[in-house]
Parts: structure tokens; C-alpha cells; sequence
């Protein structure tokens, strides 16, 4: 298997990037279809498990907009072939602790999706 395929890295970072950019912006519509419209799809996250793309949805219409700004650390995304992908990082946002962000990104026939998502506060 091909890790890290330059070409195949450099689409990911991007949907990352559209992602973040997104995030920080509550920009709902953007969030929405970067998820794989699926009953398969999974985020965890600090205070919530959704099973599927209709709870993830759900989810993101009512989160509140406010202090959404973060920087990251420790960004690692790493393609697995030219179909499938993962990004890990740390983040803080003002006056909160560190947190954990993982994703699990695949090749879909409208681009790069996240298929699994994980959001956690550390502790200490």
C-alpha cells in the first residue's frame, strides 16, 4: 500500500483545511457536506455519540456559533492508498483545555468525506 501519495496528501490537507476554515466559521452548510451522507457515519464527541449523517446534521444546526476560534498542534493527516485517510490533531481554544480531534477520511464519488469523527477534552 502507498502511504502518503503527494497528489492524494495534498486533497486531503485541503478538505481539512475547508473543514477547519468551516468549523471556525459555524459555516453549517460547508460542515454538512463534508460528512458521508450515510447511516454509517460516526462522531464522537465531548458531550455527544452521533450514529449517523441525520444526527450528525441535527447536531450541527443547533451548536452554538460563539468562541469557536482554535489553533492546532501537532496536525498529522496520512493517506493510506489513494482512497482513504486520517487526521489527527490537538487543539485550544481560549481559556479551555486542550483537546483531540480525529477523522477518518474516504474517497467518495463527490470527493474527500469524513466517514468517522472523534472530538475529546484531555484531562489535566
Amino acid at each position: 500500500m502507498d502511504i502518503n501519495l503527494p497528489d492524494v496528501k495534498a486533497e486531503v490537507e485541503a478538505a481539512f483545511a475547508r473543514y477547519e476554515t468551516a468549523l471556525v466559521t459555524n459555516d453549517v452548510g460547508v460542515l454538512d457536506d463534508l460528512f458521508w451522507v450515510s447511516p454509517h457515519t460516526i462522531r464522537y464527541g465531548a458531550g455527544e455519540n452521533l450514529y449517523g449523517y441525520d444526527e450528525i446534521m441535527a447536531f450541527r444546526a443547533g451548536r452554538s456559533s460563539k468562541n469557536l476560534d482554535r489553533t492546532l498542534h501537532r496536525t498529522v493527516i496520512t493517506t493510506y492508498g489513494r482512497d482513504m485517510a486520517t487526521a489527527m490533531t490537538l487543539f485550544e481554544r481560549a481559556g479551555s483545555r486542550t483537546g483531540r480531534q480525529s477523522q477518518t477520511w474516504m474517497r467518495t464519488p463527490d470527493g474527500w468525506k469524513v466517514v468517522a469523527a472523534h472530538v475529546s477534552v484531555m484531562t489535566g
